[in-house]
């Protein structure tokens, strides 16, 4: 499965990540470690990612090509304009956490048998959560939960890491109001990890990994939104 010709590391008790840069293509660098907030932190902003299946070892990725959304890129076609326009939907951002989290491991997904998020992976977004790193997006109508997603941020830079929907459109919906507020707070980038047909029509493209890193490298430095999210407020307008 993966090229003998690349060295898979296995991580120690410390937080040093070898350089993705030398990742093959498919992007799996090291394994092992562990959920401790502060290693996956150092992760993201080394342009890493934890992700496995439950009964595996954590496995640490860094794949070439890497999608990426750039703020404000949203493709909004006609009948998604109609809905962002008209559907009976409110979003908020970091007022349930934990809801969007568990719904982004409980909801079968095509082609996917189980979850990768482990018990141990919610715990850990939870706790990243709460020391103002990780945040949500959530959409509801008619007073209910419909859908959204959830990710880090750390400077100018967002690692989406999964998205939800409980109603159609609702995790589009989402998508679109995170990445217009982060328009307008001057962030960088908004990390998509892998290629996926869905996020390439939303508007998101696959950049070469070296591209990706600089520019991340470039994002992380800068200063961002530490704390909660749950004053940022957004409203679809056109155009």
């Amino acid at each position: 499965m993966f090229d003998e010709t690349y060295l898979i590391s296995a991580l120690g008790p410390d937080h040093i990540f070898p350089d993705p840069r030398f990742a093959s293509d498919e992007g799996l660098l090291a394994f092992g470690g562990d959920l401790n907030p502060d290693r996956i932190l150092k992760a993201y902003r080394k342009g890493i990612f934890p992700w496995y299946s439950p009964g595996d070892p954590i496995l640490w990725w860094s794949p070439d090509p890497r999608l990426v959304l750039y703020p404000g890129k949203v493709r909004v076609n006609r009948s998604f304009a109609r809905v962002l326009r008209n559907a009976p939907y409110t979003v908020r951002f970091d007022t349930d956490f934990s809801t969007v989290i568990r719904a982004c491991a409980s909801v079968p997904r095509p082609g996917q048998n189980g979850t990768w998020l482990t018990p141990e992976m919610i715990e850990a977004y939870e706790t990243l959560h709460e020391r103002g790193f990780a945040h949500s997006v959530e959409v509801y109508m008619e007073g209910e939960f419909a859908g959204g997603l959830y990710g880090i941020a750390l400077g100018a830079a967002f690692f989406g890491e999964s998205m939800v929907s409980l109603r159609p459109n609702a995790s589009k919906i989402a998508l679109k109001a995170l990445s217009d507020v982060l328009q307008e707070r001057g962030y960088d980038l908004i990390d998509c990890q892998v290629v996926t047909d869905h996020l390439l029509r939303m508007g998101a493209e696959a950049i070469p990994r070296a591209r990706f890193l600089d520019e991340l490298e470039g994002a992380v430095s800068r200063g961002g939104d530490w704390g909660s999210w749950s004053d940022f407020h957004w409203e679809y307008r056109d155009g």
